[in-house]
């Protein structure tokens, strides 16, 4: 399936601008819970960004790379809650 090189772009750019905000939300927090949601987001978002380039360089390898990120992400995010819960990441005191 060919698509036209402006929606490729489009897409590209969409999905810088959701990984820069998820960016934005891991740094600024403002708790541990906001954070790995969005480093979770931000896994997904490498997954797409996989998927984006096996559609632009038309190669299958990319998905078994974004197969891999999902996998990790996924594991990621289980540890970190594990973490939250145990009381191992502390909750910042919001004023």
């Amino acid at each position: 399936m060919s698509l036209p090189l402006w929606v490729l772009g489009l897409t590209a750019m969409l999905l810088l601008a959701a990984m820069l905000l998820a960016g934005v939300r891991i740094v600024r927090g403002p708790h541990a819970a906001d954070r790995v949601v969005a480093l979770d987001m931000l896994s997904l978002l490498g997954v797409a960004a996989a998927a984006l380039a096996a559609l632009v360089a038309d190669s299958p390898a990319f998905v078994d790379i974004a197969l891999g990120v999902a996998l990790i992400g996924f594991l990621a995010t289980v540890a970190f809650a594990a973490f939250i819960e145990r009381g191992s990441i502390r909750e910042e005191d919001t004023p």
